[in-house]
């Protein structure tokens, strides 16, 4: 006996179209059909930007003061918490 077979398809179309009615199986279709679509929009999307190159990354120059301490390998100086 197969699980699949078309006659218990049938009966399960059956039980639901009863259970959520034919308007609301149309409405059911159509929001899952834009949502396939927009999906399929986002993935090519994706695809578009990860062909394009990304774009150019601006160096950020730190202050003359900081840049020295960097290379010095200083840290900046730390706040200190105190305890009332």
């Amino acid at each position: 006996m197969d699980l699949f077979s078309p006659k218990h398809l049938l009966i399960v179309l059956l039980v639901v179209l009863v259970v959520f009615g034919t308007k609301k199986l149309r409405t059911i279709g159509s929001d899952l059909g834009q949502a396939v679509r927009g999906f399929k929009e986002s993935m090519k999307e994706g695809e578009r930007d990860a062909e394009a190159p990304p774009p150019p990354v601006e160096a950020r120059q730190l202050p003359a003061q900081e840049r020295d301490k960097a290379a010095a390998g200083e840290k900046a100086p730390a706040t200190e918490k105190t305890s009332v």
